[in-house]
């Protein structure tokens, strides 16, 4: 890494850092305050949650095409500014049509951020480097978000809507400051990894279908889609469900599992950093699917088992620390992937499709293990046990259509044929 690319790595890892930080504030509280403080009702708080949800896979589809175009910065700074617009907005809303409008802005901008984020990390890091880039970046999110969160905790009061309105400022205030720090950094443009796509596949070009030509990320997309609707897309809607109904875990005790969560996080990401850098990437994916199947396991025993609710708490958060042990090891590993897959001219293209996937699980997820965690308690745990396992089986699948560099930068480093390592090559005269 260039001392010009260290220093605009910087300035990103700061921006995003902050503006997860705003993000703390608020998203905790966002059903409460729709719901309870500004009295719309559930209903309402309800289709905010999923205007928010909405915004962003309408916006995703598009945004691809113009960070290749036009650079991830303007995109980010663009994002940024839409998504201060409606947490500022959000802040003062106190009607339905406003609520609404202000989630709409504020779900596409917090999304079209993602991607673009995660290009301007592709640009300003190599091969050798973007894994620790990437590890930073999610060790920043998740410290700023509890951070934001626990701060966020005491200034709140429901009896004073005015609490509220200082949240949403806060967070549209760092959302301007990532803005402005994006402002002010100078791009080193970074090559990605040569020969993304094996020669012999479909999808010359760009868009759509360059990607649905390569084999290599539609099977990592789907492997993303498994990840997060077996993990992510239960959190707050049918693990926590099936917490209270199965395992009689108080709504408090909810939070101190996703503090668990979060402390594993950031204890342990860059703990296991080396182990993961030594590894194939499709190989410590395979090992996380493992791992989550223990922590459904555990689950189950916390609400099917025979123990005592002391047990059966433990049990309970312990499988929220287990999942935060797979999000550390996946942190370095899968967005990198992403990045080294893709062609140099597409890298803001597979960024948003797979934040599109992402979306899409986080959409999908609730609403298949809402239901389920609250009624079916068994059926809910094998399936998601049956979910974890099929991650392991897809990383192992994935692995054998990448290349060396794709899979093993640190080994590639030192190999003298990684370049012609190309998996399901065509011939010559095909």
């Amino acid at each position: 890494m260039t001392k010009a690319m260290g220093a605009a790595m910087r300035r990103i890892q700061a921006g995003n850092a902050l503006s997860a930080f705003g993000l703390g504030f608020t998203v905790p509280y966002l059903y409460v305050y729709v719901a309870q403080v500004r009295d719309l009702g559930a209903s309402t708080a309800g289709v905010v949650l999923a205007v928010f949800a909405m915004a962003a896979l309408l916006v995703l589809p598009f945004t691809g095409r113009v960070i290749d175009r036009r650079g991830p910065l303007p995109v980010l700074v663009g994002a940024a500014l839409l998504a201060s617009v409606g947490a500022l907005s959000m802040g003062f809303a106190t009607s339905v049509p406003a609520a609404v409008a202000s989630a709409a802005l504020l779900g596409a901008g917090t999304a079209v951020m993602q991607p673009a984020l995660a290009t301007m990390i592709v640009w300003c890091s190599g091969p050798a480097t973007r894994t620790r880039a990437f590890a930073m970046q999610f060790f920043l999110q998740n410290l700023g978000l509890g951070i934001g969160g626990l701060i966020g905790g005491q200034i709140v009061d429901e009896s004073h809507p005015s609490s509220f309105t200082l949240l949403f400022s806060i967070e549209a205030v760092m959302f301007l400051v990532l803005a402005g720090i994006a402002g002010s950094v100078r791009m080193p443009r970074s090559t990605v990894v040569s020969d993304a796509r094996p020669k012999g596949e479909r999808g010359a070009g760009g868009g759509i279908r360059a990607i649905l030509g390569h084999r290599a990320m539609v099977q990592l997309c789907v492997l993303g889609f498994v990840l997060f609707f077996a993990c992510y897309g239960q959190f707050e809607s049918g693990l926590a469900a099936y917490g209270t109904e199965a395992a009689g875990i108080q709504p408090s005790t909810l939070g101190i599992a996703l503090a668990a969560n979060t402390a594993v996080i950031v204890v342990a990401q860059f703990l296991v950093l080396k182990f993961v850098e030594r590894r194939r990437r499709s190989r410590v994916i395979a090992s996380v699917g493992l791992i989550w199947a223990v922590a459904w396991i555990a689950a189950g025993y916390a609400g099917l088992g025979h123990g005592s609710q002391a047990m059966a708490t433990a049990a309970f958060v312990s499988t929220y620390a287990l999942f935060g042990l797979g999000e550390a090891m996946l942190s370095p590993t899968v967005a990198p992937l992403v990045a080294d897959l893709a062609p140099e001219s597409m890298v803001g293209q597979y960024n948003s499709a797979f934040a599109l996937v992402k979306q899409l699980a986080l959409a999908v997820g609730p609403a298949v293990g809402g239901p389920m965690g609250a009624a079916l308690h068994g059926p809910y745990i094998v399936t998601f046990v049956l979910f974890s396992l099929g991650i392991t089986f897809l990383a192992l699948r994935l692995g054998k259509k990448l290349t060396l560099a794709q899979d093993h930068p640190a080994a590639a480093a030192t190999s003298r044929v990684v370049a012609v390592h190309l998996p399901e090559q065509a011939p010559a005269n095909a």
